[in-house]
């Protein structure tokens, strides 16, 4: 069995877990492969090992992982924020963009992009200065607002903890992340479906399950040899 194998078992089985835990079911819970700062045999391997998820934080990057690999059973996700003027560049070749921080850049998918693109609202849920993204009480009036704009389909809501955090904070903070998504879906009139939550990484993906997320954007623990 290779590192990565070990840890996709690994991985794997925690997300069992915490989905049991959380009276959740598994296959609500998707896991994304974070291909920063990896080789391309790493990911071959992923790839190999049945995952079909893969993501980037920046626009270059992304569009090279698509060149080396050109799989159309892939699904890309954007997960960094993005420039307006990149949008042309790369709106049309991913499947999720997860960093939606402000609305010039949503006026600019609505302009550019010629298929539809889910988007999730990212949310400073934790009101860190250095954190993109949109402040919980603006939350609202951004989704009305995007929900007049044909191009994007208002996917959900995503945050990330702060490195710093303990275990109780997390799960503060996707707590607060949950319960922001289930007042807008009373809220909203217009919502074509229920809302997802994007959060969860390689230090907090049990926490961020036993708060609701539906999307676990893990990099790191894929790779690294945590056996000891």
């Amino acid at each position: 069995m290779t590192e990565i194998e070990w840890n996709v078992e690994r991985i794997k089985s925690s997300i069992q877990d915490a989905c049991q835990a959380a009276n959740r079911l598994r296959e609500d819970v998707q896991e994304i492969v974070v291909t920063k700062n990896r080789t391309v045999d790493e990911i071959q391997e992923m790839y190999s090992l049945g995952f079909r998820h893969f993501a980037e934080n920046r626009v270059e990057k992304l569009l090279e992982r698509q060149a080396e690999f050109p799989q159309d059973d892939i699904v890309w996700h954007l997960i960094g924020p993005l420039q307006s003027r990149k949008v042309k560049k790369i709106i049309d070749q991913i499947d999720y963009f997860h960093a939606l921080d402000r609305m010039s850049i949503a006026e600019e998918i609505n302009k550019r992009a010629s298929k539809r693109i889910p988007c999730f609202i990212e949310v400073n849920i934790s009101k860190e200065e250095s954190k993109h993204g949109f402040e919980k009480d603006q939350v609202i009036n951004t989704c009305l607002q995007l929900l007049d704009y044909p191009m994007i389909k208002l996917e959900g809501l995503m945050t990330m903890a702060p490195l710093n955090a303990s275990s109780s904070q997390i799960e503060g903070y996707f707590q607060e992340l949950r319960e922001l998504k289930e007042k807008l879906e009373l809220e909203l009139d217009d919502l074509e479906s229920p809302l997802s939550l994007s959060m969860g990484m390689s230090n907090d993906y049990p926490i961020a399950i036993s708060q609701g997320t539906n999307y676990l954007r893990i990099g790191t623990a894929w790779f690294t040899n945590n056996k000891n």
